[in-house]
């Protein structure tokens, strides 16, 4: 009886040391998963923060560079980049004229189809279609005759045949913006993508236009281009980047499509019609 009695009692006290160790792994994994949960909420509070601090310095660069281009005397009509500092934080600016983007609404039937064979990659007969047909589609009338433009770059999407992985590819080379530029891009605004458009998918005189206005040279050469897609005027519409460096290596980005020949509604000189941002990592951010 007493070695039965024993036998009861180890029982139970192994029941409740398993009962114990269970309640010890819940625990543990309980504390695990509040702690886990703490360090993901802390971290999305450090990034939000990040972010929200470099959007304002972003966006007072942008400030900045525009307070500057309205001093001067002469407008920018080349793809410039600046590197102010703003409260000890070093950014990256870009100002590019928007007749460096291909104007979708004022292009040629021949420029819109080596848009889509080179930007594209389109064979070279459903480039010439859809090219047609996106001057079909900019060209539709309303009910009082007038011709209806694109009102944005996404509404390339409505020509029959532009599906999104095409536009997607198209989306950083083309601009719904430009007003009365004549269709033609300005070489010395534009980038190397576009550049490569307009040199027929040469990407080798595309590379050497970009490199001689990196370096600030005079007087480029840039007849290897096409002459009828080109035209090296100055406008008031400007596309402006300005990149922010944050603590985890990545940078924020925000742009701004700004108009300088209007005044804003909040009173400033300058008319901004377009923001958006994001963020890059490293690695992309000469891109």
């Amino acid at each position: 009886m007493r070695d039965s009695h024993n036998a009861r009692n180890r029982h139970q006290r192994g029941m409740v040391l398993i009962a114990v160790l269970w309640m010890v792994v819940a625990l543990s994994i309980i504390v695990t998963g509040i702690t886990r949960s703490v360090r993901d909420e802390a971290r999305i509070m450090s990034l939000t923060r990040q972010g929200v601090e470099a959007y304002a310095l972003g966006d007072a660069a942008i400030q900045l560079v525009l307070q500057d281009m309205v001093s001067r005397t002469a407008p920018i009509s080349r793809l410039t980049q600046v590197e102010p500092v703003y409260r000890g934080v070093p950014m990256v600016v870009q100002i590019m004229p928007i007749n460096g983007l291909i104007d979708i609404n004022g292009a040629s039937v021949s420029l819109l189809n080596s848009l889509y064979v080179v930007g594209g990659g389109l064979p070279a007969d459903a480039a010439a279609a859809l090219a047609q047909a996106t001057v079909d589609a900019r060209e539709r009338k309303d009910s009082r005759g007038a011709p209806v433009p694109f009102e944005a770059t996404e509404d390339l999407l409505q020509v029959p045949g532009l599906g999104y992985a095409l536009y997607a590819r198209l989306s950083g080379l083309i601009t719904s913006d430009l007003r009365r530029g004549g269709g033609k891009v300005n070489p010395l605004a534009a980038q190397p993508e576009v550049l490569t458009v307009l040199a027929g998918g040469n990407a080798g005189v595309a590379a050497r236009i970009a490199a001689g206005r990196e370096g600030g040279l005079e007087g480029i050469d840039t007849t290897a281009l096409g002459a009828d897609f080109t035209d090296i005027a100055a406008v008031q519409r400007f596309h402006i980047k300005a990149r922010v460096p944050l603590s985890d290596g990545a940078w924020l980005w925000i742009s701004r499509s700004v108009d300088l020949g209007a005044r804003g509604h909040d009173g400033m000189p300058w008319h901004t019609f377009r923001t958006s941002y994001g963020f890059e990592h490293l690695h992309r951010k000469n891109s």
